[in-house]
């Protein structure tokens, strides 16, 4: 027993003697998530998040937050094409639903009137570079989509904002993720700043109506006669964030960004408000979010972890605000390191020792995207979360890690984590 003490405190000396590096997934862990994600995300906002994340981590060229100017090539580059096969089977998928025919309706049959619209744009970049030669076709289905959100069959509340539901005038947080970033990106394609101005107005609009200034978060669900939640919900606080996040950066890459510059100011203080009341009100020890932030009662949620902390490495790249990267180190430190800590992991390609991992890449805890109140088992969203964290964290450490001096004082604390372990090896190396 002794030696076996002394054997750790030797591998533990060893350990923390190494130099401090960043811990992060693999890209085959990452690819383990986001094979979890293909084969379960079936529900419209799912399989919308899905395309975002097959953008921002494998086609990078043709996501918002690439260094180019808007809208990106229409001859795709050799090294994309391969990358962006998985975003042209959504998109023909959505054709084969009956989606590019002439009357205005929504890409998919959805009871909810902002998720299908997620998918909006892998249809606006199949019609951009004419996929499969069908391009009117894609451009019909894309056109269909925002004339149905435009349409008198789609309830508005007195200033404009588009209802989530169809049978009442219902606003959800969840929305700001869905529509916005499709009308943006619309106006983009058909080179027409009306619906990036639509795309901002929606904002403005679901903000005044959801955040709360003394509670320094979003509610999720107002107005309408049933299902309202004035809970202030980790998950919904980071659907608007990235949302916003998606349509600065769309704006801002366009043609149209010198006359945008209000519109800009406001979204990155819109986006600053969030991370300023989540982090500093919300967050503690255990690094990640409540599922209710204001709600200790509820459990951890690493999902919503995930999403709000890959809007921080976003807002450090593209909006110059480094302020809340050390809570997402935090974060991110914790779910992706092994139990056993840092650089211990033996099996770059599967999660076999983590907490906050399945061994076949399945994030835990999260919450049941039916029933935001409970915990869930497998969730399609969160999958998309985790790959949406690592791609931002990776495009933050290409762009010079800026706000790393901050995140340096944060990893030492995380560094405490070790600290009794190294104590207990300096003492067995004394036995």
């Amino acid at each position: 027993m002794g030696s076996f003490t002394r054997l750790t405190g030797i591998a533990l000396l060893a350990l923390l003697a190494r130099p401090v590096v960043a811990q992060e997934l693999a890209e085959e862990q990452v690819n383990l998530v986001s094979s979890r994600l293909a084969e379960s995300a079936r529900r419209s906002w799912e399989i919308g998040t899905r395309a975002q994340a097959i953008l921002e981590h494998n086609a990078t060229r043709y996501s918002v937050f690439a260094n180019n100017d808007l809208p990106p090539p229409s001859n795709i580059p050799g090294d994309q094409q391969g990358p962006l096969e998985p975003l042209w089977n959504i998109a023909r998928g959505v054709l084969s639903g009956g989606a590019g025919g002439s009357t205005a309706q929504p890409l998919v049959s959805d009871s909810a009137v902002s998720d299908p619209a997620s998918i909006g744009v892998a249809v606006l970049l199949a019609n951009y570079t004419n996929l499969d030669k069908k391009d009117d076709q894609y451009e019909h289905a894309a056109r269909n989509q925002y004339d149905y959100l435009m349409s008198n069959a789609v309830p508005k509340n007195g200033e404009g904002a588009i209802s989530h539901k169809t049978e009442q005038i219902q606003l959800w947080s969840d929305a700001v993720y869905m529509v916005p970033p499709f009308l943006a990106y619309y106006g983009v394609i058909t080179n027409d700043r009306t619906p990036l101005d639509q795309a901002y107005e929606q904002i403005k609009q679901y903000r005044a109506q959801l955040y709360d200034s003394n509670a320094g978060a979003w509610k999720h669900i107002v107005g309408g006669n049933s299902g309202t939640d004035d809970s202030f919900w980790a998950t919904g606080n980071a659907w608007a964030a990235a949302g916003m996040l998606r349509v600065y950066a769309t704006i801002d890459k366009s043609k149209f960004s010198g006359k945008m510059k209000s519109q800009k100011k406001d979204l990155k203080n819109w986006v600053q408000e969030i991370h300023k009341g989540v982090y500093e009100r919300y967050f503690d020890g255990e690094n990640l979010l409540r599922n209710h932030l204001n709600d200790p009662n509820t459990f951890y949620d690493a999902a919503s972890s995930a999403l709000l902390a890959s809007t921080v490495y976003r807002a450090s790249t593209v909006m110059g605000q480094h302020k809340y990267v050390p809570y997402a180190e935090r974060t991110r430190l914790t779910l992706f390191t092994p139990n056993t800590g840092p650089w211990t992991n033996t099996n770059w390609t599967r999660f076999g020792d983590y907490q906050y991992f399945t061994t076949d890449g399945w994030l835990r805890p999260v919450v049941d995207p039916m029933n935001t109140g409970n915990q869930g088992q497998n969730s399609p969203e969160a999958q998309a979360f985790v790959v949406l964290l690592h791609s931002a964290w990776r495009d933050w450490r290409w762009a010079g890690e800026k706000g790393k001096n901050a995140a340096g004082r944060t990893a030492a604390s995380y560094s405490t984590v070790l600290a009794s372990a190294f104590s207990i090896a300096v003492g067995s190396l004394l036995l």
